[in-house]
């Protein structure tokens, strides 16, 4: 996030766009709704009317895949009535007059028909957004999980950028991290392109710097994301997989893909807390402790640090992951030892230029927000204050792209995947919790009221869905939220895996799988 989660509170208009925050980031979404009390606008594009929806001004109940067009729209009225800051675009962006002729294509009326909206909603929309003083924008993977997700994010920055709202408190372009630490683990080099502090393996600098530190040869190219590392296992050209907390027998696209890739392997390492679907496929299993049985930091969506403390001791034969990794590495052949998580934290505060100024002790009591370059150093509540980290915001002229996958007479509907307020990713952790099983035990789909009278499908009768890539059985489940060509399924359950049917088709730039839309049949069972 630009931004911090408590600035939200003082917003004057807040924009969600592929986010069910309620459900997905029950904290952030409850202080939107103060936020709203408190009177600020709220804008809500979603392919369902979901929660947030009763409490917005403007809701824009898009096709999904759409969102580029639907900001290309709203760019093109706050172009057209001229509400755009010219000033900030002047002093602090480039390229704005080529990313302008783009969007004047744009207009109400030619998206409205590409998203299946209300073109006076746009406008409305466009128009709340614009007069705001201070507008800030909120999303997840609703806008990422797309073959489009890059230029997604992208056209989401140019909105914000051309109503002078990155580098302002309470605006900003606020991305919501889906897991508890993805934020840290990306700032610590969990990216196939970065080592720590988001520095470059290609670049000879980074490289020396690195082997200096840990005095060892580091590869110099960049690495494969986990979508393209399962195709290459399926092709056998590579043998040996070491999964961590991670469960993609139900949280990847194309499950049946999933499991011929990790079939093909001559060596699976999963190293995890539990048993999960993909640990049943290991050769080894590594029992890592929870994490009330080890110390540390998280790092939240919001870039803040913050201590956690163990509460008992591991159970069984379980280890911090750290403790795991050093063992690993010290056999084969990499001596370095470390007593405590804190001897870690001073070594990456000496390497990440984000974290200098963090140490244990600062953040025993409250976590600091990075960048933090020195031990004087406050944090920072909210980025590009004085200036663009780039220079200058660089307008990115897009243009709206149709889905990988589209309905057909074969496969007639559009099917879209999400979370769900009482379960967390795989349900690993969750599906354990007695309390959240009785609200919510099993895989079900949403079917429009309308579509499942057409089909003669009865709420909680058993249904099959098919897509190109595989079939599941599920419960359906009645509702009007959702239109009548969309269907929805919750993706935590390894039951009837919505993940079976998902697109495997990625993002050329980021290489995110577009699990967001896919093309499905749906039938009773038996018929």
């Amino acid at each position: 996030m630009t931004n911090s989660i408590e600035e939200i509170e003082n917003a004057d208009c807040i924009f969600v766009i592929g986010s069910n925050t309620t459900e997905n980031h029950p904290v952030i979404g409850t202080v939107m709704k103060r936020a709203v009390k408190k009177g600020a606008k709220l804008i809500v594009a979603d392919p369902r009317r979901i929660e947030l929806a009763d409490y917005a001004d403007v809701f824009l109940q898009i096709k999904p895949g759409t969102n580029i067009a639907l900001l290309n729209g709203m760019i093109n009225v706050i172009l057209d009535k001229d509400l755009h800051d010219r000033e900030y675009i002047e002093e602090r962006t480039e390229n704005f007059e080529e990313f302008e002729i783009l969007m004047r294509e744009y207009t109400p009326e030619v998206v409205a028909e590409i998203c299946g909206v209300d073109p006076e909603d746009i406008v409305k929309a466009a128009t709340l957004y614009a007069e705001a003083d201070k507008a800030g924008i909120y999303y997840a993977m609703g806008i990422t999980q797309h073959t489009t997700g890059t230029h997604g994010v992208m056209s989401i920055s140019n909105l914000s950028m051309l109503c002078g709202n990155i580098g302002k408190e309470s605006a900003g372009v606020n991305p919501l991290r889906g897991q508890n630490n993805v934020q840290g683990a990306c700032d610590m080099g969990g990216l196939p392109a970065d080592l720590p502090g988001y520095q470059k393996v290609f670049k000879p600098e980074v490289q020396e710097k690195f082997e200096s530190l840990w005095e060892s040869k580091l590869p110099n190219q960049v690495g494969l994301t986990l979508p393209e590392i399962m195709d290459e296992a399926e092709k056998g050209n590579i043998k040996y997989l070491y999964i961590m907390g991670e469960n993609p027998m139900v949280s990847d696209p194309d499950i049946n893909h999933v499991r011929s890739a990790l079939n093909s392997l001559d060596f699976l390492i999963v190293q995890d807390i539990f048993f999960t679907e993909t640990a049943e496929l290991a050769d080894i299993v590594l029992p890592a402790a929870s994490f009330a049985e080890k110390d540390g930091t998280f790092t939240n969506t919001e870039r803040r640090v913050q201590r956690v403390r163990k509460a008992i001791e591991p159970v069984g034969d379980s280890k911090a992951d750290w403790l795991i990794l050093m063992e690993l590495m010290n056999r084969l052949g990499y001596n370095k030892k470390y007593l405590h998580p804190s001897e870690i934290m001073e070594e990456i505060r000496t390497v990440v230029p984000q974290y200098g100024g963090i140490t244990y002790e600062r953040i025993e009591e409250e976590g600091i927000q990075w960048p933090c370059s020195d031990l004087e150093h406050p944090g920072t509540k909210y980025l590009h204050k004085s200036a663009i980290a780039r220079g200058r915001g660089l307008f990115m002229p897009i243009d709206h792209r149709d889905s990988a996958e589209l309905p057909d007479a074969e496969y007639p509907f559009i099917f879209t995947t999400g979370r769900i307020l009482y379960h967390y990713h795989t349900r690993t952790m969750t599906g354990r919790v007695e309390g959240l099983n009785k609200i919510s035990s099993e895989s079900y789909v949403e079917i429009n009221e309308v579509t499942a009278n057409k089909l003669g499908i009865i709420d909680g009768e058993m249904v099959e869905l098919a897509s190109r890539r595989g079939k599941i059985v599920t419960k359906a489940r009645i509702t009007d939220i959702i239109d009548e060509n969309i269907l929805f399924m919750p993706f935590h359950f390894a039951e009837g895996a919505a993940n079976y049917l998902t697109n495997t088709k990625l993002d050329s730039i980021a290489k995110i799988p577009e699990l967001k839309v896919a093309a499905v049949r749906i039938e009773k069972v038996g018929s």
